[in-house]
């Protein structure tokens, strides 16, 4: 069950929830207001990606309310996007009551995330953002190490693969989800609120792999000038978490875990 929620305080912004999780939240007057501190800190990573206002060619798996994308279209115009979903009736909703605006460059396939990424030709992205979530779960097909590495082959030698995750300590899922992008990339970090690394809370967590130097500096800034503050992790500190996790083939792979009630409510 989708609906969209009106923000009583923005005459024209409006919350998506799915089976009662939030998923998106868009202001069709001001598409560079991110409500989501997640959403926010994957718009970080695409500002720090290549220089300001340079045009991105970039894969979306997962649609919502297509928040990111009309980010990526206001901040940088000229870019190429496909947005994959596989819910069409979701895609609808959205594009009727939030309709896209013209030439954004954005362009929709009802589709599974997983088939796309394997059909997509090679180093045809310089970015690949997954936020692909079944209610308040990311589906098997895209925590194994084999998606991993169909993703690494879409992006281009300098290319960033982000990640929307969810985990709570002893981070089993994370760990092995880190332990996959290990096998494809050479660089990795994550981006969360202290509180879920340390364990204290389950909550989200931006995963990131690049074959290229990531912008870290930069990144552990903006982030910490957040509203709610998050902390880049990487090197020994991320190495020391993914030890001992053996990565995730097809066949073991399952679902991210069940959030504990409230993990995602809304307030």
């Amino acid at each position: 069950m989708a609906k969209l929620l009106p923000d009583i305080d923005r005459p024209r912004a409006w919350l998506l929830t799915v089976d009662g999780a939030p998923q998106s939240y868009v202001d069709l007057d001001a598409p560079t207001h991110l409500e989501f501190e997640y959403v926010r800190r994957l718009a970080h990573v695409l500002d720090e990606a290549v220089p300001e206002g340079q045009p991105l060619d970039v894969l979306h798996l997962g649609g919502g309310a297509l928040t990111l994308p009309r980010y990526v279209a206001a901040t940088r115009p000229r870019s190429r996007q496909d947005v994959v979903d596989a819910d069409r009736g979701l895609l609808a909703l959205v594009t009727e009551h939030l309709p896209l605006p013209d030439s954004s460059g954005i362009t929709l396939h009802a589709q599974d995330a997983r088939a796309a990424l394997e059909a997509a030709p090679p180093a045809a992205f310089d970015v690949i953002v997954a936020d692909v979530f079944s209610g308040a779960r990311v589906p098997a097909s895209l925590t194994s190490v084999e998606y991993t590495r169909a993703a690494a082959r879409a992006l281009r030698p300098h290319g960033l693969y982000a990640a929307n995750l969810a985990d709570g300590a002893p981070f089993d899922f994370l760990r092995r989800q880190l332990a996959n992008v290990a096998t494809a990339f050479t660089h990795l970090a994550l981006i969360a609120e202290p509180s879920v690394l340390r364990g204290r809370r389950f909550g989200n967590a931006v995963l990131l792999a690049s074959q290229v130097e990531l912008p870290l500096a930069a990144l552990a800034r903006r982030t910490a000038a957040d509203a709610f503050p998050a902390r880049v992790e990487h090197g020994a500190p991320l190495r020391r978490l993914v030890a001992g996790a053996a990565p995730v083939p097809d066949a073991e792979a399952r679902p991210s875990p069940q959030p504990p009630d409230g993990a995602f409510s809304l307030k």
